[in-house]
């Protein structure tokens, strides 16, 4: 039996459930030998795996005992997840679950950082490092890297959604963390924009004014056709839309902004050769 799709950023439990069916299937077991490993009934290790079961201490250090190559990282997430009942901030989970999780088609602008779904770790850490200052400690910075890098596992599906990012010139320009990262970050935006599906293009510095100037946002569409899902972010917190004629006119804004951008391949070469001659040492 096929097993289920995991949305692994869903929620600190979905993301632990993951984690345990990549362990799983690196060591080559059913869900029925594991279960025998760890003396439960495999209806047991179903649940962990689908994040809809929370795990005691016990379950966690049999874990970590099966699976010794991943070093007490279940004990490690578990202890620092805190109250797995808290998944991402309110404002954001709407996009998440039910945007970026359920999406046929993501469009995304960006004028200041990599869209999310792109950055890498090094990148990530930097910017909650810095944001630090202003949000509210709800949990580990460890769990928001974490978090944020789960969701990229949309990209790892069997049939994962189409992605096409549009960024600023600034973006690759402006360092986040040192130029080591920049460069990691720079060269892995390149990498991803080689998949199938997944498109990246640059609007060069040389555009001038355009829509895009008036800040980031990212639309979902799904393939059943039901109402698509608009983000939007601010210095407090972001926002979702779904009313179709927001959707609409975003999808449109996200048109106008591509007509002032490289195309794929220019913005690929633009982006290698700023990663090799600003972010080099």
């Amino acid at each position: 039996m096929r097993e289920r799709e995991l949305n692994p950023g869903e929620s600190p439990a979905a993301h632990f459930g993951a984690e345990v069916r990549r362990a799983r299937h690196k060591a080559g077991m059913s869900q029925p030998e594991l279960a025998a490993m760890l003396s439960v009934d495999p209806s047991v290790v179903s649940r962990i795996e689908n994040g809809k079961s929370d795990v005691d201490e016990r379950m966690v250090q049999l874990l970590d005992g099966a699976f010794p190559d991943k070093d007490g990282w279940f004990s490690r997430f578990k202890e620092e997840s805190g109250n797995w009942g808290e998944q991402f901030r309110s404002w954001f989970e709407d996009w998440v679950v039910k945007g970026e999780q359920r999406a046929a088609y993501i469009r995304w602008f960006e004028p200041l950082l990599i869209p999310g779904l792109l950055q890498t770790e090094g990148y990530i850490r930097a910017l909650f490092r810095a944001w630090s200052a202003i949000t509210p400690v709800t949990t580990s910075m460890e769990t928001d890297v974490e978090a944020r890098l789960a969701r990229q596992a949309i990209f790892e599906r069997d049939s994962p959604p189409s992605f096409h990012a549009v960024i600023d010139e600034s973006v690759l320009r402006r360092c986040i963390g040192s130029p080591r990262v920049m460069h990691e970050q720079l060269m892995h935006v390149v990498e991803m924009s080689e998949r199938p599906g997944l498109t990246v293009e640059v609007v060069p510095e040389d555009a001038g004014a355009y829509v895009g100037l008036l800040g980031g946002f990212a639309v979902a569409t799904f393939a059943d056709n039901s109402p698509g899902i608009v983000y939007t972010e601010s210095p407090d917190e972001g926002a979702t839309k779904k009313h179709p004629r927001t959707v609409a006119k975003m999808a449109l804004t996200f048109d106008r902004v591509r007509d002032v951008a490289l195309r794929v391949g220019p913005s690929r070469d633009l982006i290698r050769r700023v990663a090799e001659e600003r972010w080099t040492a």
